[in-house]
């Protein structure tokens, strides 16, 4: 008997709802399996992720001020102060 045989008659078939049921089942069985952070070290993700947000915006603010500024020079318009 092959494999793909054996295999088939292990696995019976299963409607729709089944199929449904199942993958909950499974879905349940993963996330037993996960390994969930401390508060303690989700803190120090959450900051770890905001000060990068911030330096990121801090870089494309800068680099927006200084390509506005070079077109600006390149262009011959100077930027209008009030």
């Amino acid at each position: 008997m092959s494999a793909s045989a054996a295999k088939g008659k292990q696995t019976k078939r299963r409607g729709f709802f089944g199929r449904i049921a199942q993958f909950f089942r499974e879905v349940v069985q993963e996330l037993r399996k996960v390994v969930w952070p401390t508060r303690n070290e989700m803190s120090t993700f959450f900051v770890v992720v905001v000060v990068f947000i911030i330096v990121i915006m801090a870089f494309t603010g800068v680099l927006d001020f200084v390509f506005d500024r070079l077109i600006m020079w390149v262009l011959g318009s100077a930027p209008k102060t009030s």
